[in-house]
């Protein structure tokens, strides 16, 4: 196995057991999990001098889009009300996951991932159990059809699913039910969650071209 390879592992195991911990280890559970995150995430900085500018980038948009959609919006609360310290660095381990793996995405999955979505959460939206998704699926295709990753906005858009499916399913965080200001219902978690990762992609690029990358 590959030091990439190993990598991978460890950060697919911090992100499901630093959830697992957190809604399970008490007040202990958000500190030690914070301090294992960001230990990591500095380490991975070090270690990836090519990708360093975009990791960056990267934490800074996660959390200031933390701070408004979850924070000053409300659209979605964390178990104790607060922003846990791991979030903003947990999301660049997300996202460097997802850069290692979207060159590996198979074919059949790039092109039947966008048109499941458009099915699940159409019927969501129909059932009146999700009106923001429609919405966040049109920006998850607009990048698709448009975007100059799409294999790695499909690998986030699966990948973002998963960790909402786990983190939501576990307590550490929950989608309001009505989204504010707007009174639309809104999904625990919505399918299309993963739009969000997307514009973190193209914001991450301005950054640091695709083209300097060697993920891309």
């Amino acid at each position: 196995m590959s030091s990439a390879s190993r990598l991978a592992l460890l950060i697919v195991v911090t992100i499901a057991g630093g959830l697992l911990a957190d809604s399970r280890a008490g007040a202990w559970g958000q500190p030690l999990v914070s301090l294992w995150v960001w230990t990591l995430v500095g380490w991975l900085l070090w270690r990836e001098r090519e990708l360093r500018p975009r990791l960056l980038a990267c934490l800074l948009i996660a959390t200031a889009g933390e701070v408004v959609l979850s924070l000053a919006w409300g659209l979605y609360d964390y178990r104790l009300g607060n922003l846990p310290l791991f979030v903003p660095p947990g999301h660049v381990l997300l996202y460097w996951l997802g850069l290692q793996l979207a060159e590996r995405l198979p074919a059949w999955l790039l092109s039947w991932a966008p048109r499941l979505a458009v099915v699940a959460v159409s019927l969501l939206a129909l059932a009146g159990l999700d009106w923001l998704g429609p919405l966040l699926l049109l920006l998850f295709l607009l990048c698709v059809w448009r975007g100059p990753a799409p294999r790695l906005y499909v690998t986030m858009f699966l990948l973002s699913l998963l960790m909402e499916l786990w983190g939501t399913w576990l307590g550490c965080w929950n989608w309001r039910a009505l989204a504010p200001g707007l009174g639309w219902p809104v999904s625990n978690p919505p399918l299309a969650a993963g739009a969000f990762y997307c514009v973190l992609d193209l914001l991450s690029d301005a950054v640091q071209p695709r083209r300097s990358l060697r993920t891309a």
